[in-house]
């Protein structure tokens, strides 16, 4: 950010970065505020939908969608900020936050009879390779796939 660039909150560059004690304590503020909004997210799917089971189904939807995939800014932190914290030398508060928050997400996602955890690595990874590969057919054909083999019927 140059000099006479401010955050759009009003401030001065400096006086924003001031406003926190490290970059991990911004960083992780960020991610916590993320995660709130996810879980109101997640509690939007409840209340449209009736119950859980097809909440859960209906953000599988909205997970695997090109609006989701050309969102990023706007989308899931889960994905949002795993390639930071992939690169995150620091552990501690914000890996803390955001292994939190995969957590309640994941726990949105089980079942009786899954832990959601599996369910929301793959929808995290196959939403980061469609962005990676945006433009392409590829990316289309991740988001199909995906949303075929985690909506398809499983046994009898």
């Amino acid at each position: 950010m140059s000099a006479t660039r401010r955050p759009p909150i009003g401030l001065t560059t400096g006086g924003f970065y001031k406003q926190f004690p490290s970059k991990e304590a911004l960083i992780a503020e960020a991610a916590q505020a993320a995660f709130g909004d996810l879980d109101l997210l997640l509690a939007s799917f409840d209340t449209a939908h009736g119950d859980h089971e097809t909440a859960r189904g209906a953000l599988v939807d909205f997970y695997l969608s090109a609006e989701h995939r050309d969102q990023p800014g706007t989308g899931c932190p889960t994905a949002g900020f795993a390639g930071d914290m992939a690169r995150e030398s620091t552990a501690g508060e914000v890996r803390e936050t955001y292994a939190a928050g995969v957590e309640e997400f994941a726990a949105w996602m089980s079942t009786d009879a899954n832990d959601g955890l599996p369910m929301v690595a793959t929808l995290v990874g196959a939403i980061l390779l469609a962005r990676a590969t945006a433009g392409t057919d590829l990316s289309e054909k991740i988001l199909e796939s995906t949303h075929k083999a985690l909506t398809a019927p499983h046994g009898p």
